[in-house]
């Protein structure tokens, strides 16, 4: 066990104050907060600008116990808009901006938003949504030019004759509405039960669960996780693979820089190991938030071994697992740090974490100072070392619940403790590995397998690009494991599954060994990125067991 730390938020607790205002109190309002393809953004400016959204909001409703949709690209303006929402007292929701109507729709219904700012070019789609939703969000439209590091004035008069026409429905704003608005606005003092964001949780169908979090929790991460942890400091730029409406970008390449005045790095443009790299080059960024899935593209990419990477004091890992191999090769082709670690959206952020100079890979390292993390076995007794057992974690970060999901909270939320899916073991020095979830898990001739581990191995054969185990029941009823796998490119199938069976039998014991290896063109993700496991057994029980690539072969 490790014991809690108290921490004392600072006083004002408003989270616009911690981030953003309190750098301009310490006289940093000159210092660089965003960097972009088209200029920099001081502190002063963006928190002029957050003060402009914030009347813009307080004028079209939006206030304490009211919610606030923020559904932007990574630019200056979400960063401007979300602080703005919470400055006037009421609760921002991240959303990503590209879902489709029907998903916003699904999602206006959920939290229902006194407001909503969407971006000019979508717009028109976030109307449509919209419609169908009696008594849905005021829309404020900004373009991307309003993020113009010469000021909004210098833009305004371009951006208005770009913007698109309104339903004329009372409370719709246009950009021009925060050009004009007041740079001042004095932020609300929220009380401890005041919800600061709503984080959507992962979820492969329906409506995710929407986690609400206080403006503590994001105090106490930062505390703990970014200065503790990571070090961050005043000189650090960070870069983020994940974009903003994830609470892990929100964190690290957002709240994280702007407590200590350093700057982010934000681009609008979809997220390619290209663009990375582009980025980097550019930037020159110290920390780079990365995810297994673009680890993966990094590391392929045919330049990889050409690009400098040596700006980078650190990057981390989080998401998704990361396989032991997949580390192991990036490390041998930039040479980075890479911090693995593990958080959630009913924690905020990461609580468990690699520390630097100190990496142990295949493990997701030990508890951040703060929190305490139990793993239970199907008994509700403590797991013993290097045996599964289910997480529960509790600290200064944990959420209030989920909005409108009583029955769910009640379930999740235990005596203090988040009691989560997540499926883990703790070796002798209190290092913790990732199993899976606990639906993920599967009982092979009584012993129980952990898809996670089958993965790792699999993923450290070069001849493999991807990999994921799920479960599948044969004809007389048993469940075994099956593996679906994407070669590298140029890798012969044939040459690939060989290979695979090699490690499998040099690593593994053989209960533990797929069944049947199949191939595909590429893993379907859910929403978030995340391989969906749902689709891959779907898929199974729909394809012939014999035949052609896709079918796969005996392991």
């Amino acid at each position: 066990m490790y014991p809690i730390m108290s921490l004392e938020p600072p006083s004002p607790s408003n989270i616009a104050d911690y981030f953003l205002d309190d750098r301009i109190r310490e006289g940093r309002g000159h210092r660089v907060a965003v960097r972009t393809a088209n200029g920099d953004a001081t502190y002063a400016e963006l928190r002029a600008r957050a003060n402009q959204f914030a009347n813009v909001f307080a004028d079209m409703g939006a206030g304490p116990g009211k919610r606030v949709m923020v559904a932007l690209p990574d630019v200056p303006d979400f960063a401007a808009a979300l602080f703005g929402a919470v400055k006037t007292g009421a609760a921002a929701v991240m959303a990503n901006p590209r879902l489709p109507a029907r998903q916003i729709s699904e999602l206006i219904r959920y939290v229902e938003p006194r407001a909503g700012v969407v971006h000019a070019s979508r717009a028109e789609h976030f109307l449509r949504a919209r419609r169908g939703v009696d008594g849905g969000p005021a829309l404020l439209t900004v373009d991307g030019e309003a993020d113009d590091p010469s000021g909004p004035a210098a833009a305004a008069s371009a951006r208005r004759s770009r913007e698109p026409r309104l339903s004329g429905r009372a409370g719709d704003r246009s950009g021009a509405a925060v050009d004009a608005a007041s740079p001042e606005f004095s932020n609300f003092a929220p009380g401890p039960d005041d919800p600061a964001i709503l984080l959507f949780s992962g979820g492969t169908t329906g409506v995710p669960k929407a986690v609400v979090q206080g403006h503590a929790s994001f105090v106490n991460s930062t505390e703990r996780y970014a200065k503790g942890v990571l070090k961050v400091g005043p000189d650090d730029i960070t870069l983020s693979v994940p974009k903003l409406y994830f609470g892990y970008a929100t964190g690290s390449n957002l709240f994280f820089p702007m407590s200590v005045g350093a700057s982010t790095v934000l681009f609008p443009e979809r997220c390619t190991a290209d663009e990375i790299f582009r980025q980097i080059a550019r930037h020159r960024p110290t920390i780079l938030i990365n995810v297994p899935t673009m680890v993966n593209q990094m590391t392929a990419h045919p330049d990889a071994a050409a690009q400098d990477l040596g700006c980078l004091r650190l990057a981390t890992s989080a998401g998704e697992p990361l396989p032991r191999g997949l580390h192991e090769r990036w490390n041998d082709t930039f040479g980075v740090e890479l911090l693995d670690g593990l958080g959630t959206a009913e924690m905020w952020h990461v609580f468990i974490s690699n520390r630097p100079g100190q990496v142990h890979l295949g493990t997701l390292g030990t508890p951040v100072p703060g929190f305490e993390v139990s793993l239970l076995d199907e008994h509700g007794r403590e797991a013993a070392p290097g045996e599964p057992g289910r997480m529960r974690v509790r600290g200064g970060s944990l959420a209030q619940g989920y909005w409108r999901r009583p029955e769910d909270t009640r379930s999740a939320f235990v005596g203090g403790w988040y009691v989560s899916g997540d499926m883990m073991t703790r070796d002798a020095e209190g290092r913790f590995a990732y199993r899976g979830r606990a639906d993920d898990l599967l009982k092979v001739a009584g012993k129980w397998v952990s898809p996670a581990e089958v993965e790792d191995c699999l993923m450290e054969c070069a001849e493999v690009k991807e990999a994921a185990v799920t479960g599948v029941e044969t004809p007389d009823g048993l469940v075994v494991p099956e593996a679906f796998l994407v070669a590298r490119p140029g890798t012969d199938a044939g040459a690939a599954a060989e290979a695979v069976r090699e490690r499998l039998a040099e690593r593994l014991q053989p209960y533990k060994h797929p069944r049947r290896l199949r191939f595909l063109d590429a893993l379907p993700r859910t929403h978030l990125g995340k391989v969906d496991r749902g689709a891959l057994r779907a898929a199974d029980r729909e394809a012939p067991k014999s035949g052609a690539r896709g079918a796969g072969a005996p392991a």
